[in-house]
């Protein structure tokens, strides 16, 4: 048997509906075919790190773009010493 791999935002709903103690824990295990112990584990985490989730500020694309460009001027960086590297050794 694989694993099964869930997304954060099923997890995030399957944690609404256990905080809102409307079902047991095992009632939504046999809903959503989870372990309950599962479900309390994935409560235990977003009641640990769900405080982070207004401390941090959302990104702007401007942001996003520019860490795109840098991991991409990364990469040709390396790809240039390689292959520098490469013409020195055949040479």
């Amino acid at each position: 048997m694989t694993r099964r791999k869930h997304t954060s935002k099923f997890k995030f709903k399957v944690v609404l509906e256990a905080l809102s103690e409307r079902f047991t824990i095992q009632e939504l295990g046999r809903k959503y075919d989870i372990h309950p112990a599962q479900i309390t584990t994935w409560k235990a985490q977003f009641l640990k790190n769900g405080e982070g989730v207004f401390d941090n500020k959302v990104k702007d694309p401007k942001t996003e773009s520019e860490e795109m460009e840098e991991r991409l001027l990364k990469t040709i960086g390396q790809l240039k010493v390689e292959n520098d590297f490469l013409k020195k050794a055949s040479s």
